[in-house]
Formats: structure tokens, sequence, C-alpha cells
């Protein structure tokens, strides 16, 4: 048996998919198809999701700070506590992107384990797309200007960090790459980025009409925001707690974005390719594979 909790239209499309497979599916927190989903039937609760489930599947997008699961459709704030877990079936486990130290520590006391797959790369390339197409919709929405030759600068050099260089590029802007990692930093040279160590943002950040920030930790500071031009755009890729203090740079007079859950742009496409990392896991758990 699988729950499906939180989350957006990418976990109805993996309720679907994993319903079509003959698993027993029930589902809470995502939206819900005025026809239902064949297969998945709908909780009133979470609680009532999770209860003899043998997995329990939970958002890839990162935990908010009070511990509430990514669930923008919900109509109320996603806790998982320790009293939901002890409903689950014994050898029960959770699968998400990543748990914070509250559910790590209210599964141990339930004897639930946890599956976190947020540095699955190999998902994270075929989910990437999603993420990217999400971000450049994000950008036009929020802009005035193009993308073509546009000065943008992008935080990290990671997984999605590289996919979107690589794509602003491709459109024609002038793409500044800061990252600690020198190997990363030749890597967005080769693909047509120029590339600055991370330390040194601030000195380039009065040339950037839009900054995109990949990394998930405080890594923007107020050096870096108050030396870009007023009005440019700050969009925040990360997951909790972000890698850029949006209230401050709203406070500058820039345009903000905290820019979760991107992947819900093409969320067919999206929860096609997390049920299938999370199918084959748990293949390998229940010795299928």
């Amino acid at each position: 048996m699988l729950a499906v909790v939180g989350g957006d239209h990418r976990e109805r499309e993996i309720a679907r998919q994993a319903a079509a497979t003959g698993a027993v599916v029930r589902g809470y927190g995502f939206p819900w198809p005025e026809r239902g989903i064949a297969g998945v039937t709908l909780c009133g609760n979470p609680d009532e999701a999770l209860r003899d489930a043998h997995y329990g599947l939970l958002p890839i997008p990162g935990m908010a700070e009070d511990g509430s699961l990514y669930a923008p459709h919900a109509p109320r704030p996603i806790v998982i506590d320790r009293e939901m877990l002890v409903g689950m079936a014994a050898g029960a486990r959770l699968i998400l992107g990543t748990a914070d130290l509250r559910l790590q520590a209210a599964a141990q006391a339930a004897g639930v384990g946890i599956v976190e797959y947020e540095q699955d790369r190999e998902l994270m390339l075929r989910r990437g797309p999603t993420i990217v197409e999400g971000a450049l919709q994000r950008i036009i929405e929020l802009t005035e200007i193009t993308i073509h030759g546009s000065t943008i600068g992008v935080v990290g050099h990671g997984t999605i960090g590289s996919l979107l260089t690589r794509t602003l590029v491709l459109l024609g802007a002038e793409v500044l790459v800061a990252a600690r990692n020198p190997v990363q930093r030749a890597e967005a040279e080769v693909n047509g980025a120029q590339a600055a160590p991370l330390d040194q943002l601030a000195q380039h950040a009065h040339r950037l009409d839009m900054l995109l920030s990949t990394v998930p930790v405080q890594v923007v500071g107020e050096d870096v925001l108050g030396a870009l031009p007023s009005g440019s755009l700050v969009m925040d890729l990360a997951a909790p707690p972000g890698g850029v203090n949006l209230e401050r740079a709203a406070e500058l007079g820039h345009i903000t974005s905290w820019a979760r859950g991107l992947g819900a742009r093409a969320p067919v496409t999206a929860g096609a390719s997390q049920w299938d990392g999370i199918r084959k896991r748990i293949e390998r758990m229940e010795g299928m594979t």
C-alpha cells in the first residue's frame, strides 16, 4: 500500500502511475481532479492516507522552516509527526527529497525508515529540464526585458545550475556563474559562460540584470544585493532555507521570486520521472531487482 501525501500536480501523476502498477494507493494534499484518479482513494487527512501504508511518498521540494511539506494546494499545512507515522505498516518507509531533523526524529521514534532522493543525479537530470523551463517562464512573467542580451548571474553550478546556465547561454544571455568549486567554474566557461569565485560575486553585481540562485544555503549577502542595480530580478530556485534573503532584496527595490516547485510546469513529465526513480527504489527494497 502506498500513500501519496502533499505536493502538486506532479504527485497526482505519481499516484496515477503507482496505481497503474496494481498497487493500493491513497492520496491527500495534492490537486484532485473532478473525475478522480483510477485506483487511487482520496483521503480526508494525512493520518488516514498513511494508516497501514508500507510506503509514504512525500514531495521532493524541501520542507518549510515550520516542518510542513511542500503542498501549495492543501487546505492547511501538512506537518508529519510521530502520531501519524506509528499508524503505518511494520517496516514502513517514507520516500521524499530531503527530510528535516524533526521528521527524521519523528520517523525514528515511530520505527519508520526514511529514503531520500534529492541527491540522485540521474533523477535530477531527468527532471531538470522542467525546472529550467519553469524558471524561464517565471523570468518572462516578471521582467520587461528579453533574456537575449541580458546579463544574468547564476549562483551555483550543480545539476540545476549547469542546465540553467547552458540554456540561458543558448538563448543569447551573457551569463556569469559564481561558484566556490574551480572545476564547476571551468565547466561553466566551457559551456559559454563567464565564471567567478563566489566570494567575488559582489564585484560583478553592478552589471547584472538578474541574479538566479540555485544553492540551498544563504550565500548571497547584503554586499551582493546592495550592489545590484535597483529593479533587478532576484530569484531563488533552491529548497528551504534558500540562498538569498528575498525580504531584504525586496527592501532594496529588487523584483523577487522564491521559485519553489518549478517542476510543476510540466507535471506529467516531471511526475513520470520521479515515479520512475521511486519505483526503482521500492523494487530494490522489496527484493524485486
